[in-house]
């Protein structure tokens, strides 16, 4: 961008402040936008997606000007004076957003504040399940005070998607979906060099300790399995019970999974598939708390658990993205890990204890990015947790203050005096003596190694002979598959 196309600090603060109020100004359409595309009920509307998005505007507002505010490098060393250092962030130039449809608002919005906030040019696409909403969204964004050229939005097809990632000029692309698409989106990407955030979905646990609360376990996990049909990508898809919590939280849980309402999934083979996992887990010896399992109809489906599954029962690997989750004793905690490391997918795990200690050192094993104790989803809505997916579950970082880093770039800015400064004329010979002493100081007790005799170093390119056969290239490069 040229600099007449630069967008200051001070006016990215001004447009955050002038769209959050246009955002609050358009609440009710908002809602009846997101239950018209994806039934989604008024109460998530606000709760998951509204005050999550306004929360991080303000957050963004507030901190903007320090997280981008350049840094100074202290620490040099005497023999290079009158020199400045300092790290400047600038703005990476063009971001796309491939937009998901599962929390619509608040995940582009995010995503959108980020970029904008950064100082980028930004190219959305929008679902094709919620476009509706997201050009709402979008609309209020350029109402607000967009420089112009500064948001583009294409067709909300997958077409388009697809043409962005193959030809779109782009510095960057941030895509939330699942793992399939993700692995096509960055093969396609990494062929152009194309730098990517995926956000992957997770296939997460909950681990709920012997000395865990069953009546608090029970509310906070059954409402993460439920909420948006449980087309939450940190949701679990799991719950690993040790055994003497089993009784309580069961009993616990049973009127919650009883009282459950239907709910419509982005669509028909959604819940059929989440629908037939829990039908198999019953299959396999698992058990409803009501003792009435109903299968999906069309893409509507009721939440479920199921109880005493067998670990090896394919609900329990948690591949899909519905409201149906698997309850599994476990004899010790050490079993829960065990069965949890097994699954490949990990975004964000719970823990629920009355002695978090308990958790020192077993972070790496969590494999998680984001481990919450005796909550589940809510504490991610904090807007300055960072999102981050390793593996199956995507890569970079997204939201909060990573996430807005992650969409700059960082310039060293070295400022030299005129005067006192290294001159940069060779040195004569009595400073070359004087620094040879400098570099060979605090060599006293140390003895470096012999060198080798010349001879005595093989290469690689001398230690292996065709005669041998072919080497691992060879072969790779004279198989079929080329």
């Amino acid at each position: 961008m040229s600099t007449r196309d630069q967008f200051p600090i001070a006016a990215r603060r001004g447009w955050l402040a002038r769209f959050d109020r246009l955002i609050a100004a358009d609440v009710d359409t908002l809602i009846e936008l997101l239950a018209d595309e994806l039934a989604k009920p008024a109460e998530e509307a606000i709760a998951s997606e509204l005050l999550p998005l306004r929360a991080a505007i303000a957050w963004h507002r507030r901190r903007l000007a320090s997280l981008l505010a350049p840094q100074g490098i202290d620490g040099g060393p005497w023999w290079l004076p009158g020199q400045r250092h300092a790290v400047v962030r600038v703005p990476l130039g063009r971001v796309g957003i491939i937009a998901t449809w599962n929390y619509p608002l608040q995940i582009l919005g995010i995503q959108l504040i980020q970029a904008i906030a950064a100082g980028n040019a930004v190219v959305v696409k929008p679902s094709e399940h919620a476009p509706r909403c997201q050009h709402r969204l979008l609309e209020l964004a350029v109402a607000a005070g967009l420089p112009p050229g500064r948001l583009e939005v294409l067709p909300a097809t997958r077409e388009a998607g697809a043409d962005m990632v193959a030809s779109e000029r782009l510095d960057h692309l941030l895509f939330t979906g699942s793992t399939t698409v993700g692995r096509e989106i960055a093969m396609a990407a990494g062929a152009r060099l194309l730098p990517t955030t995926l956000e992957l979905s997770g296939r997460d646990s909950a681990i709920v300790l012997a000395d865990a609360d069953p009546r608090l376990t029970a509310r906070v996990l059954w409402q993460a399995v439920a909420i948006n049909g449980g087309q939450t990508c940190m949701a679990p898809r799991r719950i690993l019970v040790e055994r003497p919590a089993m009784r309580g939280l069961l009993d616990s849980l049973a009127p919650l999974v009883a009282s459950a309402r239907p709910r419509r999934l982005v669509s028909a083979a959604a819940a059929s598939h989440a629908s037939d996992l829990a039908e198999q887990a019953l299959a396999d010896g698992g058990r409803t708390p009501s003792g009435i399992f109903e299968p999906a109809e069309g893409a509507w489906m009721r939440p479920v658990a199921i109880t005493h599954a067998d670990p090896e029962t394919p609900l329990v690997a948690g591949d899909h993205f519905g409201p149906a989750v698997a309850v599994v004793e476990v004899k010790s905690f050490e079993e829960a890990l065990e069965i949890h490391g097994g699954i490949d997918q990990h975004l964000a795990t719970s823990v629920f204890t009355a002695e978090p200690r308990r958790l020192a050192g077993l972070l790496p094993r969590l494999q998680a990015a984001t481990v919450t104790v005796n909550d589940c989803l809510l504490p991610t809505a904090h807007p300055a947790v960072s999102i981050a997916g390793r593996r199956r579950s995507g890569w970079g970082t997204s939201r909060g203050e990573a996430g807005l880093l992650a969409l700059t770039r960082t310039v060293t800015l070295s400022n030299t005096a005129r005067r006192w400064r290294v001159p940069p004329e060779t040195p004569s010979p009595t400073v070359i003596r004087g620094l040879r002493w400098l570099a060979s100081r605090g060599a006293a007790g140390a003895t470096a190694p012999a060198r080798p005799a010349r001879d005595s170093v093989t290469t690689a390119s001398n230690s292996t002979s065709v005669q041998d056969g072919p080497t691992d290239l060879q072969e790779a490069t004279c198989t079929d598959e080329g």
